[in-house]
């Protein structure tokens, strides 16, 4: 009986410690899938945000809608974008956390435009 007490608590102790060993391999492997796939990701998110800051600035300033009711013309996969309105400068700024943000401003006589990107 005590042989198989001491044979439990020796699994036990090297299920402990194994934990960290799992959760550092896991932590590697989610950093080298977003390290990998960190140029695709950031052209998308790019794409998403000027999509849809041109899209609600248009529907905002040029059709007269409320923003959250220009939220709705987002496509699917564009769960993550926020739009910001700024009614003084008459835009909307598109953001994707962390990665990508842009800003379509109304202009009389053009309708909505991004602004320049930085390369």
């Amino acid at each position: 009986m005590a042989l198989r007490a001491k044979k439990g608590r020796i699994s036990s102790a090297y299920r402990s410690r194994r934990w960290p060993w799992v959760l550092l391999i896991l932590f590697l492997i989610v950093f080298a899938a977003a390290y990998y796939f960190r140029v695709p990701a950031s052209g998308y998110a790019q794409t998403a945000t000027a999509y849809s800051a041109r899209v609600a600035c248009s529907c905002r300033f040029v059709a007269g809608r409320d923003l959250e009711d220009c939220k709705k013309d987002r496509l699917a996969g564009m769960e993550l974008v926020t739009l910001v309105e700024d009614a003084d400068a008459k835009s909307v700024t598109a953001r994707f956390p962390l990665i990508a943000s842009d800003t379509a401003s109304y202009r009389k006589g053009f309708g909505c435009v991004l602004e320049k990107w930085e390369d």
